[in-house]
């Protein structure tokens, strides 16, 4: 049976994901209408002081039923503050070489339409959230979470050699509690958008793996330990750039059996897309040059045999000499470092014109 995921306009209040339906509300994150005038920095090892996290949950731009949420949960704000950075650097990562790079600006403009950057957006995002509320809990970060605690885990032999599981399974009740149990609206938009923040979700249930290690004489298996473990969140943002690559543009179709609104693939094929599939309403602009979607690819750095032909739009590229410094000569020394020289290299660089 398929899991049921809250309306989008709730759910985006608080992944930073997508514009929301009613275009009246503030957000939170990557997509917010206020500027993000800092990158939040990766976990400390230490749980908020004092009050601390109270003024942080006041700051975000959530419900008041999440804002009581947030100040029960000492570690919530800072869980919420790195799902915003992890998303924002993946994103940031794995768009580096193409037209849209992850720009902030343009992104209002952007959001209100259902490109399929507007898919990446919602799919990276709540899959931040999902892997940091997971990772969150068995850092010791949310005092009302801990280790994993699927069943045919051995935990307490996983307490006692120091290993503690990612906690997905309260990742994903907690999420579904945070953002609401509303059913997700009849309009076609609302469904686009829940459905890829599932795909997004979907991609970090995909990378959690049972780990194990052995422990006995000589490296016997005498006594084994298991735990589970999300993958690196890098594995994630590949798996839903594949998605991105692989996008279905979908419309809405009515079920004859049950008179619900559905969606599906073009008319020719006629097929559902998959519940890992992003899926899209309308083609994406060209990003070449400045809109209101993005500043253009003028001034970007490309590479020569690769990227410049696609990355400059057929304008162009400048080439420029450049000075660069880097080690070299380097040298093991008894015991134990390595010394190196400084040399200074001389290298073309390649940018696309504006014209």
């Amino acid at each position: 049976m398929r899991s049921r995921f809250p309306r989008t306009a709730c759910l985006l209040r608080i992944i930073a994901l997508c514009i929301l339906l009613s275009h009246t509300a503030a957000y939170f994150g990557l997509t917010g209408r206020e500027p993000m005038v800092f990158l939040p920095g990766p976990f400390s090892n230490d749980a908020p002081a004092g009050k601390a996290h109270l003024k942080q949950c006041e700051q975000m731009t959530l419900t008041r039923r999440q804002k009581r949420l947030c100040r029960r949960e000492p570690g919530l704000a800072e869980t919420l503050r790195e799902s915003v950075r992890l998303s924002l650097l993946e994103c940031r990562y794995q768009f580096r070489n193409e037209r849209w790079n992850c720009s902030l600006d343009g992104r209002g403009s952007l959001l209100k339409r259902a490109f399929k950057e507007t898919a990446f957006l919602l799919a990276v995002s709540s899959a931040a959230l999902t892997h940091a509320l997971a990772k969150a809990c068995s850092s010791g970060r949310m005092e009302r979470c801990t280790c994993d605690d699927s069943p045919g885990i051995q935990h307490r032999e996983a307490w006692q050699w120091g290993v503690c599981g990612d906690n997905l399974k309260y990742s994903t009740k907690f999420l579904k509690k945070f953002l609401g149990q509303k059913l997700v609206s009849k309009d076609l938009r609302a469904q686009i958008d829940a459905h890829n923040i599932n795909v997004g979700i979907r991609a970090v249930k995909s990378g959690l793996k049972t780990t194990c290690k052995c422990h006995g004489v000589s490296g016997s298996c005498a006594v084994r330990t298991c735990w589970k473990q999300l993958a690196p969140f890098h594995d994630t943002g590949r798996l839903l750039k594949y998605r991105y690559d692989t996008a279905a543009r979908v419309l809405s179709v009515t079920n004859a059996a049950t008179g619900e609104t559905e969606l599906a693939g073009p008319r020719r094929h006629g097929q559902s897309p998959r519940t890992t599939d992003l899926v899209f309403l309308e083609d994406s602009p060209s990003f070449c040059r400045p809109s209101r979607f993005s500043p253009g690819t003028g001034g970007r750095s490309c590479a020569k045999d690769t990227s410049c032909q696609s990355l400059c739009c057929g304008r162009g590229y400048n080439t420029a000499m450049r000075l660069t410094s880097l080690s070299c000569h380097c040298q093991v020394r008894w015991c134990c470092h390595v010394e190196c020289q400084t040399c200074v290299r001389e290298e073309e660089v390649y940018t696309c014109k504006n014209a």
